[in-house]
């Protein structure tokens, strides 16, 4: 039993209690509370929850760009969250230092590469096509195919300028090269928010889906566009991607009441929002979908099951013996918090997710 660590009585998000023991960084056993043998017992005496380890969807994690930058591990399993997916921070030209940077910090990473060879070194990166170069895109996917999960395209005015369509043409050609989805940025227009929908394809990601923005994806009703029911239909991947800009309860709320779920909660974090709001971290943002009135177990999912169904790494998802332990602790707590979404309206609730640990491929660590 040397070297075995015991979680013990922990919560399952459908209501089981139980022990986990890990051994050797995987998961060698589930049994019964109070069961569980190792060399390291911690006793979390059933007030606190496990699940997979959360998975954030669209992080900004090269911290030598501003202002969309920060460290790995300081939006990563320092915020319960084991695994970051970074959202196109990095293009052709610097993707190589993302890697470097991945192996010397404890969260596992994976990355979308931005279709502009230049990434977010600054923030038009699609207004000038020459930065668009398709064959080292190719050779970036090709060195580092174990690393790219996908390909970023940030489809709003103040990115394209005066390419208009041109860029996310251009991005869906190199997606149909490199057979990778791609994860859409949606904002202020033009281009025409329908016209970004129509060129869409199972399994692309469209993140920002609840910005309140004009050229949004709900009509002045509130209604879902046709548009988006039709990408919905396609098989279409709905992610939060929350950020200093994109996240509005009332639109929400509009969502909710339509049937209009995400399939991903994920944070657009990076270090100015992550210190001073309104992000903060995982937790805060899934709070925000506690208050909205989505279950703990759907919320969960969003950051477990559902992303890992998207990254086709089923294990990043599930608890299950044998799988490497990537695992989040997290209780639930009776906490006064004041929720602010991107427009800096404001929302008090009466509950608060809080990190409690994480295990990061098989390393326990407290939060």
């Amino acid at each position: 039993m040397k070297d075995r660590v015991v979680l013990r009585n922990v919560h399952t998000t459908t209501g089981k209690t139980v022990d986990i023991v890990i051994g050797d960084r995987r998961i060698v056993e589930i049994v019964s509370p109070n069961t569980g043998i190792g060399d390291r017992i911690i006793d979390f005496y059933g007030q606190v929850y496990i699940s997979s380890g959360w998975i954030d969807m669209h992080v900004h994690a090269f911290p030598e760009f501003e202002p969309y930058g920060d460290e790995i591990d300081e939006i990563g399993y320092k915020t319960g969250v084991t695994t970051i997916v970074d959202a196109g921070s990095t293009g052709a030209d610097q993707i190589h230092e993302l890697v470097r940077n991945s192996k010397n910090a404890k969260t596992n990473v994976l990355a979308f590469l931005n279709i502009s060879k230049i990434g977010l070194k600054q923030i038009d990166e699609l207004s000038n096509l020459s930065w668009l170069n398709e064959k080292k895109l190719i050779k970036a996917v090709t060195t580092h195919s174990d690393f790219v999960v996908g390909l970023k395209a940030r489809i709003s005015k103040s990115v394209v300028g005066l390419n208009g369509l041109e860029p996310l043409k251009l991005a869906r050609k190199f997606s149909d090269v490199t057979d990778l989805p791609l994860m859409i940025h949606i904002g202020t227009g033009p281009p025409a928010i329908s016209e970004i929908l129509d060129l869409l394809k199972e399994k692309d990601v469209v993140t920002h889906y609840l910005h309140s923005k004009k050229n949004n994806l709900f009509d002045d009703s509130g209604k879902p566009l046709p548009t988006l029911l039709q990408a919905i239909k396609r098989g279409v991947h709905l992610d939060v991607g929350h950020g200093n800009a994109s996240f509005s309860f009332s639109i929400a709320e509009q969502a909710k009441a339509n049937g209009i779920k995400f399939d991903t909660i994920s944070t657009d974090i990076y270090r100015e929002n992550r210190l001073y709001g309104p992000v903060y971290d995982m937790a805060h943002v899934l709070t925000k979908f506690l208050y909205l009135d989505y279950s703990l177990e759907e919320v969960i999912d969003a950051v477990t099951v559902n992303a890992a169904k998207w990254l086709n790494k089923p294990e990043l998802g599930r608890v299950a013996i044998g799988d490497i332990a990537n695992l989040t602790l997290f209780s639930v707590e009776n906490q006064s918090v004041m929720l602010k979404d991107s427009d800096g309206e404001e929302r008090n609730y009466d509950k608060q997710i809080n990190v409690k640990g994480v295990v990061v491929n098989g390393e326990y660590i407290d939060c």
